[in-house]
């Protein structure tokens, strides 16, 4: 027979043998063109969204760094993984789950790290889980090291720790940026796989664009600061309860926001001053396009962009002003949803022709941004989910619906694949009533509407010091949030770290939001409105 000639039948096996590009941004919310953000220069990532699958509501599990990454790495929830700060292993602390790279790497794939991946530090046991999770020591870019020393330059001509900190790449120690380096390495590493023919799973996790907003200088240009306005409800709404504010401390700390002499716990934070971090993060964000584009025009290079699944994400959002919030530390949307988009060959775009390119690097200068995603899915999906989702993707078996409790059960998942979604139209959506979830993940036994599910938890009814990344031993609260198309409805309820356990009858306050109307989260209704429903939704989720 022809081997060149392939009968597909769409995501069974048709991708055995595709390699996976997993790439992952740092507090990176959807601030990009492909999700119809106008001010944002991202030419190279909305080039790969019109060659995708892109999800225009898909949800972080916990808007913070290493809970977020150890929940979708390992397909489990906080209240699964147990880790809600920074400080335990989940294989010590609560079970030995198996993660997406492990999963890859026990099915015959070479997996290769690049940057932050996993969060660094206990939370990866030091290792960022090798040798369980990868093929070789993972690789973090020597520059990282300097990504919080005084490299800023102020207006004094001194040198700072800055939140604000354009740089000539030139004058900073080593000569280069972490994010560069790690392209650098990605792009090594995909030579060497194509030489040796392997099949590899390579995760790739940018910094930026987390704070300090340090980025290369030019990219300030894209962005004249005339062109920056504040955040559409820059004031904190009245009806916002204490306990769901998150006051910003890791901002506080840098010298440049120290200099203002912002007041606690509320600000604000001046204007002028806003529209600045507003412009850096744009930029920043600019820069972390340019480092996509470079990998994917790698992708090109050494022709394997017919044979591999690329995915991107970020961690969770990051609030620019919106409620008076900076950082992410919320259940707000502009904290916890996240670009999500997979670029699958030959099914989300056609393979490409000898000597043709899929990923043409598109320099954002030059460059004015005209593609629109190839098919948008407005599907409410999870992070959670993207462990059973690339094992479909990759024609593996998909690992199964996690039992109740699973802290026994090394190899299952709490998010359904979301592949069923790829195929489904925004005009189909709209005439669905129903989900297409297994019935394993139905929140009611009668069929409903997808719910994302995002968490956070707090030390006290009003902002702390540690509000934001309150240790386990000090958490008090949790603020259980779920987000449908229609409304937003969170419950903050008291939480014993000692047994980690919540108890639904201590509501101590309670969010909803119908984001029809009020797209924005700023009109809190819940003490003006009856909510039964939600309530049996709410705990029915926790109770499953």
């Amino acid at each position: 027979a022809d081997s060149s000639i392939v009968v597909l039948d769409p995501y069974s096996s048709f991708a055995d043998g595709m390699n996976v590009l997993f790439i992952v941004a740092d507090d990176l919310r959807p601030a990009l063109g492909c999700y119809g953000d106008s001010l944002v220069k991202s030419p190279n990532i909305d080039q790969l969204a019109s060659r995708s699958i892109v999800f225009q509501n898909a949800y972080a599990q916990q808007a913070v760094c290493a809970p977020s990454r150890v929940s979708f790495l390992t397909g489990r929830r906080p209240d699964t993984t147990r880790l809600y700060d920074f400080h335990s292993y989940w294989r010590v602390h609560a079970g030995n789950y198996s993660t997406i790279p492990q999963y890859f790497k026990e099915n015959g794939y070479t997996t290769m790290s690049v940057g932050k991946v996993f969060h660094p530090g206990i939370s990866s046991n030091h290792s960022d889980d090798y040798p369980y999770s990868w093929s070789m020591p993972p690789f973090h870019p020597s520059a990282e090291k300097y990504e919080n020393s005084k490299t800023c330059k102020g207006k004094d001509g001194e040198l700072h720790a800055n939140l604000v900190c354009p740089v000539d790449v030139a004058e900073v120690p080593l000569g280069t940026l972490p994010d560069i380096q790690s392209t650098e390495e990605a792009r090594r590493l995909l030579n060497i796989m194509k030489i040796k023919n392997r099949k590899f799973f390579l995760a790739v996790g940018y910094h930026k664009p987390h704070i300090p907003l340090r980025y290369p200088q030019e990219f300030l240009k894209l962005y004249p600061l005339e062109n920056i306005t504040l955040a559409p409800d820059p004031r904190v709404p009245q009806e916002l309860p204490a306990v769901a504010y998150n006051p910003w401390m890791d901002i506080r700390q840098r010298e440049d926001v120290q200099a203002l002499n912002v007041s606690f716990p509320y600000g604000p934070i001046p204007e002028d001053f806003q529209r600045q971090i507003r412009q850096s993060y744009f930029a920043a964000v600019s820069y972390l396009d340019t480092q996509v584009g470079l990998l994917l025009h790698a992708l090109d290079d050494v022709g394997l962009s017919n044979n591999t699944i690329v995915m991107f994400t970020a961690d969770h959002g990051w609030s620019l002003g919106e409620h008076g919030e900076w950082a992410k530390y919320s259940n707000f949307d502009v904290a916890t949803r996240v670009p999500l988009m997979f670029y699958v060959p030959g099914k989300t775009y056609s393979f490409a022709r000898p000597g043709e390119r899929i990923f043409p690097y598109l320099d954002p200068f030059t460059h004015a941004s005209d593609s629109v995603a190839a098919g948008k899915a407005k599907k409410m999906v999870e992070l959670v989910s993207l462990f059973s989702t690339l094992a479909e993707l990759a024609g593996l078996w998909v690992p199964p619906v996690c039992p109740e409790p699973s802290f026994h059960v090394a190899l299952c998942t709490e998010g359904p694949s979301i592949v069923q979604h790829f195929n489904s139209t925004e005009e189909e959506e709209e005439e669905e009533d129903d989900t297409d979830y297994d019935n394993d993940y139905d929140i009611e036994d009668d069929h409903e509407e997808p719910i994302a599910f995002s968490q956070y938890p707090r030390p006290a009814d009003t902002p702390q010091g540690d509000s934001d990344k309150p240790e386990l031993k000090d958490i008090k609260i949790m603020g259980y949030s779920m987000r449908t198309v229609d409304y937003r409805y969170t419950v903050w309820v008291g939480f014993n770290p000692s047994n980690f356990s919540a108890n639904l009858q201590d509501v101590h306050a309670g969010e909803l939001y119908m984001v029809g109307s009020d797209p924005n989260e700023d009109h809190n209704i819940y003490n003006s409105s009856l909510h039964g429903t939600l309530v049996k939704k709410f705990l029915r989720f926790l109770r499953r």
